[in-house]
């Protein structure tokens, strides 16, 4: 019963702060597991790495500021252990106003590594923020910045064994990802 309370008190919070639109009976299944963390020093990035490091076969992101060398490393350590990873960026964050040149840096290292790398560019903002694994989904408002893990006030929430949320994430991941066409390095 509490797992089912905490449950819901996390879906709540994140529809009212705009971060969930659809909640999931499932969310509240006795087999999923609910962990959350918050930055500066909370562990939000610690969560976000460990989301990475347990998946096995396969890691699907969605980001819209992707400059993070702790992600990046971690991603590419997974694919060198033959885990399927995949990024999906927003164009204007991460190529447009990329003028630190970090975003380039970060998706051109997980290029070169060989992991498949999209950008999208049909939205004004491609806002979405999630890591998906076959076991589970890291969503919420942190950025995959040290911006976001070192200052900002930010929130992660890994959902984990709830298999319908794990789906709907997915299949939201493939339909945006459709959408954007490869990055290309200049």
């Amino acid at each position: 019963m509490k797992k089912q309370i905490l449950a819901a008190a996390i879906a709540a919070s994140l529809v009212a702060a705009g971060c969930l639109l659809i909640v999931s009976p499932a969310i509240a299944a006795d087999h999923a597991t609910v962990e959350v963390a918050f930055s500066p020093d909370g562990g939000a990035e610690r969560l976000v790495l460990r989301t990475i490091d347990r998946a096995q076969r396969s890691i699907r992101v969605m980001a819209y500021t992707f400059t993070s060398p702790a992600v990046v490393r971690s991603l590419i350590l997974a694919k060198r252990r033959g885990v399927d990873v995949q990024v999906t960026v927003d164009y204007r964050s991460n190529i447009e106003e990329d003028r630190s040149g970090r975003s380039h840096a970060a998706l051109g290292a997980l290029a070169y590594a060989g992991v498949s790398v999209r950008v999208v560019r049909v939205f004004p903002i491609l806002h979405s923020k999630f890591i998906w694994t076959e076991s589970a989904v890291e969503t919420g408002s942190f950025n995959f910045t040290q911006q976001a893990a070192r200052f900002n006030s930010e929130n992660a929430i890994v959902v984990t064994g709830d298999s319908e949320t794990n789906r709907a994430y997915l299949d939201n991941w493939k339909q945006v990802s459709a959408l954007g066409e490869p990055y290309r390095a200049d």
